[in-house]
């Protein structure tokens, strides 16, 4: 058993803390919205666990054998745990830091240097898998750090991972988690024009999900969001505002690496159309929305 503070109790971040602390972890955490963090502590309680809050990053993390961020952005990140009143400095020596924001790799190395200054074990671990899997506890995470923060880090991201992968040095976990939403991004954009081709075509979208997720065309967006999308249901999931930040993120680390991403760049676009017009916090499959359905 460890002692953990987890610092941001969204979406994602709230379902994983409270995987550990049903992992027996002794947990403490912080969220900016204080209401939030008091609610998520009652909900464990009725489950019969007790678990602490507290009421700023540094106070959650002082003393605790491990701090775990799951915030918004970079600024949220650097205001969190940089400077004299984050929660890296008020870590005990030893101690380790996981990131599981999705942030800049840029971030993710200024941290890790931060923490080594610091005498402190950092891993960057962005998460794939969405809100249901970190309810359920079948995330994917890609890791960049050393090899004894990854040792370290292991155990505790094991109460909420299906697949858990040591990706490179600090940055390479954001990094790859770029490549990890440029990939959604194009299935989503050739996802969307299928359904819409279907729905014009006067064919029973049902049936066409049933023969072509068995073949080649199959990926986790058509088996959790193909039906969704038909129905023009939206209001769940990984909003687009998120999705748009983390494809700023891969767009300027291509531009960095000297890469070239077309289509990830269009569909960025395609997302901001879909942003105007009030789809900002929808779920990604909301793309679909910048595409007329045509009646057959």
């Amino acid at each position: 058993m460890s002692t953990i503070a987890f610092l941001g109790l969204g979406v994602m971040g709230a379902p994983m803390a409270a995987h550990l602390a049903r992992a027996g972890h002794r947990v403490t955490a912080y969220n900016r919205t204080a209401a939030r963090a008091e609610e998520w502590k009652a909900a464990l309680s009725r489950e019969g666990l007790e678990v602490a809050t507290a009421p700023t990053p540094a106070e959650a993390a002082h003393g605790k054998d491990a701090v775990l961020a799951c915030l918004g952005n970079d600024d949220d990140l650097a205001q969190v745990v940089l400077g004299d009143g984050g929660a890296l400095a008020a870590m005990r020596d030893g101690a380790l830091f996981v990131d599981h924001t999705t942030v800049s790799p840029a971030l993710a190395k200024r941290v890790a240097a931060r923490a080594q200054e610091l005498g402190l074990l950092a891993v960057d671990a962005p998460v794939s898998g969405g809100q249901a899997g970190a309810e359920n506890g079948r995330l994917a995470i890609m890791c960049g750090g050393g090899q004894p923060a990854m040792a370290a880090a292991t155990p505790v991201m094991e109460a909420y991972a299906a697949r858990i992968v040591h990706v490179g040095e600090a940055g390479a976990g954001q990094a790859c988690k770029a490549v990890n939403q440029v990939c959604i991004a194009g299935t989503l954009a050739g996802l969307s024009e299928g359904v819409r081709l279907a729905q014009a075509s006067g064919i029973d979208t049902g049936k066409v999900l049933e023969a072509i997720s068995g073949g080649a065309a199959q990926s986790w967006q058509m088996d959790n969001r193909w039906e969704t999308m038909v129905r023009g249901e939206f209001d769940f999931g990984f909003a687009i505002d998120w999705m748009r930040k983390d494809l700023a993120i891969a767009l300027a680390q291509a531009k960095e690496a000297g890469a070239s991403l077309p289509v990830a760049a269009l569909v960025d676009q395609l997302y901001a159309q879909v942003q105007n017009d009030g789809g900002a916090r929808q779920d990604t499959s909301a793309l679909v929305r910048h595409l007329p359905e045509v009646k057959p």
